[in-house]
């Protein structure tokens, strides 16, 4: 059985039409490919937005390109979304052998995917950059067109270019970064966020430093103080969302590109500024010099390795959704494009539901990234429509003005509907359609004339019984209204920044759960709104009804009008793995004077020991660091070991031990040989670009062999980080042999006092023989490490 073809979870984690396009490119078709490939595949015409998918299973890539790696997505003012990519080999499967630069692909249901295109070709990429390739791009809509930011490493700077479309034709808008940047790290890995009061920021960063500055009011350069908002051994990717009272900012750590060793993970920290401090779930500042807790997503041990560099996207129900790339474990490793020698691990694009549960994000309640069906986004809608047809058809006029709807087309959103001068009385346009009482519903709206008012309009029986949201013009402001039985229950007023941009599109989302209306106005849906509402409605208010747009004044207009049911929040957490009952025969107090594998009939043995300077007494085991090795081919450094139980166990350590130096590291292994072990270890590691600084990490790695060479080839990993340390530390490493699989499962869990606890992700390798519980101290001689105990549990 291959991993792809699993259907269940693993023990470990079991816990308890029809539209033109014409400002696109045509549906299915591919451009003209680099080099010579053979002729692409050419696929089904794309889906019309509001498309539902029952069900999804990811990669939600596959069949489209084979790569698609530091993913993020909009939706379109067409009703599509779209997704774009780092400059990759995306299309070796279909016969090209070269890159696209900053692919695109287009979706109607955020699971079924088809190639749009790329950014730029060879012969379009801006002379300024030199050739380098562009990654990690960042998608935005403002002011009535498209912002792309990308990284230009070989410039080592941030760069922007725009589009009328999703799609192109893009404008070079040069760098976007001054050099020197004022962050002391690589310049990649930029994510745009724009503030409740308009004003707009560029994260960036990456090797080991984000920042954050402001932007110019256009957004196409960095102005001001540069602050710098997390440190940590290659934590990078940052992407910033808004939600109640914090801001959230999403980020990866670790080893992200390695194939099948990539320790790569997400996690967030959350402030209540976008310039932090931003903390962990934990209460550890990002900016401090340790690892970090708030994991997002991480290895489970299924088909999905290194998951990271994320976006967020929020479906028509609500449910917000992690897009992000993942590596397959049976596929991990693409082949150099033509002419190249570049080592790329295959990403393909994932989606998985994102859940806030106690103030934290976490991928489907903790279980991980998933390799099975899974229910798919809501992308279809109960009432409502995009207009992309140019008609009314679906919608009827009542109020005011009921012949002053039209249907006209734009570039950018394609068919829309527009009302003429309806004065001061109020005209509605709405769906034939009724959606449930709970309910979200969403419009993008904009209003070309001073004293106008554009309206979303739900929960509709009629004009004297309905809720509307307004962007007013004339008073600068949402304003929400609720009228039942033709009495209104007042109006609420919450202004708009100065800034903002009347004369083009907007979304605004509206979502009433019983009597609570919460209202958002945004430039595109990316959980960074400029203005928000919350506001208590009569019970009269809370029914089922249609959905509408509605105007007052003169040069309404709205698009994308859609109402479905409002989804139900996951509350509660999957199960974290809790160890069983001790096993005494497996653990040692340290409770003699004698040097544990010194003596006949210890159950204990030494791999090149005893270690000099070990010494045991007063219920501790005190070891200093060796200068010494246990990697790859340089295999010096001694190993404590015993036997383990057979199955299912959980070693656990508690680790006293303060170095002072890079390189020094301490802690637990399961061990099968010099080529074969899983290691977690308090360990320091020097700071890129941090003037000597040193970060302590609970560095979770394993060495293996790669899999794809013949033979195959030692590998050790890029590592996987568990939570932050502490002088005292609490190590667990949980093992799990997967017997369908043939595999050691092993989990790193870490604690800084012994009851609160941080899970980090899974490593699996092979089994090929019995793994043994040990001990190390080693690397860089000068601190000594004290371990208080070693106990072994069942499960």
């Amino acid at each position: 059985m291959t991993r792809t073809q699993r259907t269940g979870r693993r023990r470990l984690f079991r816990l308890a039409g029809a539209c033109a396009l014409a400002f696109g490119l045509a549906a299915g078709a591919l451009p003209a490919a680099h080099g010579a490939p053979a002729a692409p595949e050419q696929r089904a015409a794309v889906q019309a937005p509001g498309a539902q998918a029952a069900t999804y299973t990811n990669p939600v890539s596959a069949g489209t390109v084979d790569t698609f790696p530091d993913p993020t997505s909009i939706r379109g003012k067409d009703g599509y979304w779209y997704a774009y990519g780092t400059q990759n080999p995306v299309l070796q499967s279909k016969g090209e052998d070269g890159e696209r630069i900053l692919p695109i692909l287009r979706s109607a249901d955020l699971v079924h995917w088809d190639y749009a295109g790329e950014v730029f070709t060879p012969a379009t990429q801006p002379a300024w950059q030199g050739g380098s390739r562009l990654w990690a791009p960042d998608i935005r809509y403002f002011d009535g067109h498209y912002s792309l930011y990308y990284s230009v490493p070989g410039r080592n700077t941030v760069a922007i270019a725009t589009a009328p479309t999703p799609t192109g034709p893009w404008t070079d808008g040069g760098a976007v970064l001054p050099s020197p940047s004022g962050c002391p790290s690589g310049n990649i890995d930029q994510s745009q966020f724009t503030d409740t009061n308009g004003t707009p920021y560029l994260y960036w960063g990456s090797y080991d430093t984000i920042c954050v500055a402001q932007l110019s009011p256009d957004r196409t350069r960095t102005q001001g103080a540069v602050t710098q908002i997390a440190r940590g051994r290659r934590m990078e990717g940052g992407f910033v969302v808004h939600r109640g009272a914090y801001y959230y900012l999403f980020y990866s750590d670790a080893g992200c590109c390695d194939g099948a060793f990539s320790g790569y993970q997400v996690k967030a920290g959350r402030a209540t500024s976008p310039l932090g401090p931003f903390t962990d779930d934990q209460g550890t500042d990002l900016g401090a010099l340790t690892s970090k807790a708030g994991f997002v997503v991480g290895a489970n041990g299924n088909r999905w390795i290194g998951p990271g560099h994320n976006a967020v996207q929020t479906d028509l129900a609500g449910q917000d959704w992690l897009v992000y790339h993942g590596i397959p474990s049976d596929a991990p490793d693409l082949a150099p494009a033509a002419g190249g020698s570049l080592k790329l691990s295959r990403r393909p694009l994932l989606v998985d539901r994102l859940d806030w549960i106690d103030g934290w994000p976490v991928v489907r309640a903790g279980a991980g990234p998933s390799d099975t069906a899974q229910t798919a986004p809501a992308t279809g809608w109960s009432a409502g429509g995009t207009f992309n047809d140019a008609t009314l058809n679906g919608w009827h006029a009542e109020g005011a003005g009921t012949g002053g709807w039209t249907s006209p087309v734009l570039t950018d959103s394609g068919g829309y509907a527009a009302h003429a001068d309806s004065g001061t009385a109020v005209a509605h346009l709405v769906s034939n359609g009724t959606a449930p009482a709970n309910v979200r519903a969403e419009a993008d709206l904009r209003v070309t004339a001073a004293g106008g008012a554009a309206g979303l309009t739900l929960a509709y029986a009629g004009p004297g019984d309905r809720v509307t949201a307004w962007i007013d013009r004339g008073r600068g402001a949402i304003v929400t209204e609720a009228v039942v039985g033709g009495t209104s229950s007042g109006e609420q007023v919450t202004a708009l920044p100065a800034g903002f941009t009347w004369n083009t599109w907007h979304s605004v989302t509206a979502e009433l759960r019983g009597t609570v209306l919460t209202v958002e106005v945004s430039h595109d849906r990316l959980h960074d709104p400029v203005a928000v509402q919350t506001r208590t409605l009569p019970t009269g208010a809370a029914r089922g009804g249609s959905v509408g747009l509605s105007a007052r004044g003169a040069g309404a207009a709205g698009d994308n009008a859609t109402a479905t049911a409002l989804y139900t929040p996951v509350t509660a957490r999957v199960a974290d793995p809790v160890p069983g009952a001790l096993l005494p025969g497996y653990s040692d107090e340290f409770d003699t004077t004698t040097v544990p594998g010194t003596t006949a009939g210890s159950p204990w043995s030494w791999v090149r020991g005893p270690a000099a300077g070990v010494a045991a007494g007063s219920g501790s085991l005190a070891w200093p660091t060796q200068d010494a090795e246990l990697y790859l081919g340089t295999n010096t450094a001694s190993v404590l070991q015993r036997p383990a139980p057979s199955g299912d166990f959980t070693v656990e350590t508690k680790l006293v031990f303060a170095p002072g130096q890079s390189a020094q590291q301490a802690g637990l292994v399961l061990y099968e040989n010099d080529d074969r072990w899983f290691k977690l270890v308090h360990s320091v590691l020097p700071l890129n670009n941090g003037n000597g600084a040193l970060l302590h990490v609970t560095e979770f790695g394993k060495e293996g062999e790669r899999p794809t060479t013949t033979p195959p080839t030692a590998v050790a990993n890029a590592p996987m980080f568990g939570g932050p340390t502490a002088d005292t530390l609490w190590l667990r490493l949980v093992h799990h042999t997967d017997t369908a699989n043939n595999e050691h499962e092993v989990r790193a869990v870490t604690s800084r006092d012994g009851v609160t606890w941080s899970y980090a992700g899974v490593w699996t390798l092979p089994v090929r023989g019995p793994l043994k519980i040990g001990l190390v101290s080693m690397n860089k001689s000068g601190a000594t490490a004290r371990f208080e105990y070693l106990r072994t549990y069942a499960g």
